[in-house]
């Protein structure tokens, strides 16, 4: 077994640029514009040695093995009981695997991994101190990136390219965000301000984090931890992005083979229109007066610029039979409609 380098570290930009003084106009520039943001509460965990392809592959939902290089794929890792320990991208970087997953959950990835190498060539390194990201969103990203001095192909989701820029090495990601066109730029963490300034002198917004919640509800993506818990199976998360049915043996795939084989799981993940006031995270969902569901995040969407907020949505989980039946679902004091994720109608432009 190799040695495994676990260095305890977060590199994250100095938070001052990117307070949010305006989470409306903000939300706005994200969604008919662009915005640049930190990311710097994303990890960074490289994997090394011979066996890290087909090691990682037997660690996680989806399909590592055939992974080209320049490539990322989204996965969740599983505990032998098929409940889900973290969310997680896995990058192909030729030389090495790159894991970006959340600060909140950078330990327990790296707690498992060591755990599940015994025999194998792999070396695990925390790389969250060397390697910092920033992002940038709206339809107006690639414009803005271009302006700054950026010079690259159109990329497909979950596609990187290295790049050099005014002599800083980085990589630019597409993002799989079904919203909104989404980039992420990894850097050294000395050099984000420079790029940032250099973004806003270019066309975009700089953005704080509630704004960055309006948007994550918005595009209906879960946050770990919040929307998808231990407790949770893959199945319903409706994360269908993250599984692969035919890429071989991994921790907990006997109980996803079984649900798929069955056909479905009781609750599914999705979106809530809600009329009144916005429910309570956690609150229970209720048909008949019966417990269906309950809500896992909430938002008030404005529409458009300068109006007060005016969409009222939630994310949550719901009994598949009672969404099929479009039966009257309440939360607390409120109402809610069933919808379709992303909330495409905010998003529009």
């Amino acid at each position: 077994m190799a040695a495994h380098n676990k260095v305890v570290a977060s590199a994250v930009a100095d938070p001052a640029q990117f307070v949010g003084s305006n989470p409306a106009e903000e939300f706005e520039g994200l969604r008919a514009n662009c915005g640049v943001y930190d990311l710097g509460w994303r990890a960074k965990i490289a994997l090394t040695g011979g066996d890290r392809i087909r090691w990682l592959n037997g660690m996680v939902t989806n399909n590592v093995r055939d992974l080209a290089v320049g490539h990322g794929v989204y996965a969740f890792l599983l505990n032998p009981q098929g409940h889900i320990l973290a969310d997680l991208y896995a990058y192909n970087r030729g030389e090495s695997l790159l894991v970006d997953t959340d600060q909140s959950q950078r330990q327990k990835v790296i707690d498992t991994f060591d755990h599940y190498i015994i025999m194998d060539d792999v070396e695990v390194a925390d790389a969250s101190d060397k390697l910092t990201t920033l992002g940038i969103a709206g339809p107006n990203a690639r414009t803005v990136l271009r302006t700054a001095g950026f010079e690259f192909s159109e990329l497909q989701p979950l596609q990187f390219v290295d790049l050099s820029w005014q002599q800083i090495g980085l990589t630019l990601v597409r993002r799989d965000n079904p919203g909104v066109e989404s980039h992420e730029l990894w850097l050294p963490p000395e050099c984000v301000a420079s790029l940032r300034e250099a973004l806003v002198s270019a066309g975009a917004k700089p953005v704080g984090p509630a704004a960055l919640e309006l948007l994550r509800v918005a595009c209906g993506i879960p946050r770990y931890g919040q929307d998808i818990r231990e407790r949770d199976l893959p199945q319903e998360t409706e994360q269908q992005r993250a599984l692969h049915f035919s890429k071989g043996c991994y921790v907990g795939q006997e109980i996803v083979e079984r649900i798929r084989s069955r056909g479905s799981v009781h609750r599914m993940f999705t979106g809530f229109m809600v009329e009144g006031p916005l429910p309570a995270l956690g609150t229970k969902i209720q048909s008949e007066g019966k417990d269906v569901g309950e809500i896992t995040s909430v938002a008030s969407l404005p529409e458009k610029t300068g109006q007060a907020p005016s969409l009222q949505v939630a994310l949550g989980y719901l009994r598949r039979e009672i969404a099929a039946a479009g039966k009257p679902l309440t939360a607390g004091d409120s109402r809610l409609t069933v919808a379709q994720l992303p909330f495409a109608e905010i998003l529009e432009h």
